[in-house]
């Protein structure tokens, strides 16, 4: 978004016109977080909310099925070698589709 909204106006000129030295501007523009005041800084600048990278956006735990479950921890499996791990992941598939064929 800083990048975006100084287009190309220089990092110096920008720095000023945000109130933070040139240092902090380049080093947020590289990725770095900035301390808080910095932070309110930049959001005023950039006229957004704070809340707007401060929201949790990551996606949410999904419940996952037991099955699944399995499978996942069979295939992170160090000590079984991949044929075993597929031998298995197979009866486990298959037990679990004739556990819904009956229900």
């Amino acid at each position: 978004m800083i990048k975006s909204k100084r287009q190309t106006k220089g990092l110096r000129d920008t720095a000023k016109e945000i109130g933070i030295g040139l240092a902090t501007l380049s080093r947020v523009e590289q990725g770095n977080l900035p301390d808080v005041e910095t932070f309110i800084k930049l959001c005023n600048w950039l006229s957004v909310s704070t809340d707007v990278f401060i929201t949790d956006n990551t996606p949410k735990k999904t419940v996952t099925s037991e099955k699944e479950s399995l499978i996942f921890q069979l295939r992170s499996s160090a000590e079984l070698d991949s044929n075993t791990v597929a031998a298995i992941i197979t009866l486990v598939e298959l037990a679990y589709d004739k556990k819904a064929i009956e229900e």
